[in-house]
């Protein structure tokens, strides 16, 4: 028989998030898709199930049973007004989420960070993802996957002037990075979807596994998944009949050392 799976997607109004989320619900492999947004989706399903929280207000009664969380926040400096603020919202916000899960016995943790994620790197933005990378793996999840895409291609809510015109630039340089230049090609945001539904799906059971672009870009969906399977809402799986027993191990050692998220940036003198 086959397992029903259920997922939590943190990050799905953008423009990951949310092709990430109608891959899920299209899935014949997901029975269960629950988000935690900020704001209301555009898109239902009898699938998903949405919660509406602020990421700092986040408790542990928000947090459901997933074979997966998929981790899909991110912004700009410019757009979040400072390097304070986007720090939150691309290390604060990811940690605090990962040690939920972590207490709630989730096994597999999927996040997206960026090429060129360095804890040591000159770049703040690279810096920062960096971070989030090294913590995230000191908290031992028995499965964190790490996606590390080059720029992202595609359709978003606000405009982004630098990402437009890095789109079109790219667009006619893409054909040209070929051998060990080609992970610099920039991905389209379904692309990235699409492979982080095969991480979570077919992806080799290692404690840690990193995927660069040129990685998430050759992935493909093999021909047993059943992209584009409905399930009606009265075959959807009743999450309350799992036994206690049937659940990975819940670890209750998870703490956040808040010291750390004021140390991110400290060659910025804050």
């Amino acid at each position: 028989m086959t397992e029903m799976r259920s997922a939590l997607v943190v990050g799905a109004t953008g423009v990951v998030g949310s092709a990430l989320v109608k891959l899920l619900c299209d899935s014949g492999k997901y029975v269960a898709v629950n988000v935690i947004s900020r704001r209301k989706l555009n898109f239902t399903h009898p699938k998903l199930n949405v919660k509406i929280r602020e990421f700092d207000q986040i408790a542990d009664q928000d947090m459901e049973f997933a074979h997966e969380i998929f981790c899909c926040l991110g912004t700009t400096i410019k757009k979040a007004g400072s390097q304070s603020e986007f720090e939150k919202v691309d290390f604060e916000y990811p940690l605090s989420i990962a040690a939920l899960a972590k207490n709630h016995g989730v096994a597999h943790f999927i996040v997206i960070t960026a090429m060129g994620a360095n804890d040591k790197a000159m770049a703040h933005y690279s810096r920062v993802k960096g971070k989030l990378e090294k913590e995230l793996i000191a908290m031992n999840f028995p499965q964190l996957s790490i996606v590390r895409p080059s720029l992202i291609i595609g359709d978003r809510d606000e405009f982004r002037l630098g990402e437009s015109i890095g789109a079109k630039v790219m667009k006619v340089i893409n054909p040209l990075l070929v051998g060990s230049m080609a992970k610099y090609r920039s991905i389209s945001a379904k692309q990235i979807a699409l492979a982080m539904l095969n991480i979570a799906l077919n992806g080799e059971k290692q404690s840690v596994a990193i995927y660069t672009s040129e990685q998430l870009a050759s992935m493909k969906m093999p021909a047993e998944v059943e992209i584009g399977d409905t399930t009606s809402a009265d075959r959807l799986f009743n999450w309350d009949k799992y036994k206690d027993e049937d659940l990975p191990p819940v670890d209750k050692e998870v703490i956040i050392d808040r010291s750390k998220i004021k140390e991110v940036d400290q060659k910025n003198g804050k």
